[in-house]
């Protein structure tokens, strides 16, 4: 239920409410379809643009949002964000230290209070030093580690299992970013949870599909240990405060289904196609990456399950997906595999970082480059940024937008700061805003996971691979509702539902039937 900001004095009890009969809702339960003065609404929206940023939990960014359920709220009670170690019983005196970096400015996190903490302030570090204009040390954000993190939804245990340690209790002042600013013009969603567990690759497919990648056969030496009384990768018991988390048998893939014979896909793979992590078979096809590739460069088989880009195709609706220098990732991984890569994972100065495990339509067999139909749905659906500004200043955008900024613009701890994404996405929104299309646009902008990062609200229990932890979303359309905070129950899936109900296609078997897809939100 959509809230103004200017009735904070009941948002902070009534969400407490919600959340709680939120955790018990069945994921079945049926969707109420939208009222007559919300469908009027809904058919007047002609563009929706979904932007998707990368690997921020709510609190990270948004827990200090006046009314939402942020770090407040978590604070009121020590349950809500003790941190507990690996035993799961004994409460941590301490966080534990950022294993993964040896930079002295990250040396304070090992010495603070089990409880969140400010990153970019006292007693944490400083703006100049640790600031959310600087890139923090990345966190692990895994299929099966989240899971443990969450520990059932007490989230007490992302401290135990972060390869960062206590970094995963920070978070930021993010009234500097200009999304903030929009967040408060029109409607930001505290209740909104990341589509499955884990990281971006699988995310990603829970963006376009509501689906998990399967694989018939894939290498043994891929497929995850799990031990069989809990289910999850063996770790060693080392207390955390003594030195990171150590699994045996973290893989790419789960042991096969007992009912399907398949595996699944939950951590990253490489795309069959270029661009592609996995280089292009000597004297192969230089399109393809090569499919003999083993180890980490071993390459998912081509995926058929049915997307959105398909629902919304048979409709004959027009859609695509605009990538961050794809044009040049393209470009780049059809090089000789003698070659170096310039821009495909390439962090260097100066490249964009393309991350080709955010590109999920590149991984399904309509766009085979090798075949003439796959080559003309990519040229048709799978765009550059540089045609994103193209069509937003044209008014050419088709009815549905998918935009996924290069990786020195989408957010992501590690790799890039958080502000330099937010300067991009809002000046993305901007543009939109002054473009022809505005006035029957809705735009959603949010990210494709936690990253690793603590969020203090439990998610709710829907199927095996998700929700996990609550993320950002911030909806901004002349059509939504001004002001306000949304604490509707949403995940991923509701993207695609939203898309589904506007222009009435048929729905997807994986979206979750109890998460709302927006139409409350409309004026």
């Amino acid at each position: 239920m959509p809230v103004k900001l200017q009735q904070i004095g009941l948002a902070f009890s009534f969400t407490l409410v919600l959340f709680g009969c939120a955790i018990n809702n069945s994921a079945s339960a049926p969707t109420n379809p939208p009222s007559t003065s919300a469908q009027a609404t809904l058919e007047k929206i002609k563009t929706i643009v979904v932007i998707y940023a990368e690997n921020r939990s709510f609190d990270n960014l948004y827990g200090l949002f006046p009314g939402a359920d942020g770090i407040r709220n978590a604070l009121k009670q020590p349950a809500t964000y003790l941190q507990l170690d690996r035993d799961g019983k004994m409460v941590l005196p301490t966080l534990p230290p950022v294993w993964t970096s040896n930079d002295p400015n990250w040396s304070f996190v090992g010495r603070l209070p089990n409880k969140p903490f400010r990153i970019d302030a006292p007693p944490g570090g400083t703006p100049s030093a640790n600031g959310i204009k600087v890139s923090s040390p990345d966190l692990v954000h895994r299929y099966y580690i989240h899971q443990m993190q969450l520990n059932g939804g007490s989230n007490n245990q992302f401290a135990a299992f972060s390869n960062a340690g206590g970094l995963t209790m920070g978070y930021y002042d993010g009234s500097s970013m200009a999304m903030w600013q929009l967040a408060k013009e029109y409607t930001l969603a505290d209740n909104f949870f990341m589509g499955a567990f884990g990281g971006s690759f699988l995310n990603h497919f829970w963006l376009v599909c509501a689906c998990t990648p399967v694989m018939k056969n894939p290498p043994a030496d891929r497929i995850s240990i799990l031990d069989e009384h809990t289910g999850m990768p063996a770790f060693k018991r080392t207390s955390a405060l003594k030195a990171a988390p150590q699994y045996t048998g973290d893989l790419t893939f789960t042991p096969a289904d007992k009912t399907t014979s398949l595996s699944y896909a939950v951590n990253a793979v490489q795309p069959p196609f270029q661009p592609s992590g996995t280089k292009p078979a000597e004297h192969g096809d230089p399109a393809l990456a090569d499919p003999d590739a083993t180890g980490e460069a071993f390459v998912l088989e081509p995926q058929t399950a049915k997307t959105i880009g398909d629902t919304l195709s048979d409709k004959q609706i027009d859609w695509a997906w605009y990538a961050g220098a794809w044009h040049a990732a393209v470009a780049d991984g059809m090089q000789s595999p003698s070659q170096p890569r310039k821009v495909i994972y390439n962090s260097s100065a100066g490249s964009p970082n393309f991350q080709v495990h955010h590109q999920p339509f590149n991984y399904f067999s309509r766009f085979d480059p090798a075949t003439l139909k796959g080559r003309e749905q990519r040229a048709a659906h799978l765009k550059d940024y540089t045609d994103l500004q193209i069509d937003i200043a044209k008014g050419s955008l088709p009815p549905v937008v998918f935009y996924k900024p290069q990786g020195t613009l989408n957010q992501h701890p590690g790799y890039t700061d958080v502000m330099s994404g937010d300067a991009h996405i809002a000046e993305v929104v901007r543009q939109l805003q002054a473009g022809p299309q505005w006035p029957g646009m809705f735009i959603i902008v949010t990210y494709d996971e936690n990253g690793g990062l603590w969020d203090h609200v439990p998610p709710p229990k829907a199927d095996r691979w998700g929700p996990g932890s609550r993320i950002p979303a911030i909806l901004i359309s002349p059509l939504v509702k001004k002001h306000t905070i949304d604490h509707t129950l949403y995940d991923t899936t509701s993207i695609i539902k939203f898309i589904t109900r506007r222009f009435g296609l048929d729905p997807l078997p994986g979206v979750r039937k109890n998460m709302g897809d927006f139409t409350s939100n409309l004026e």
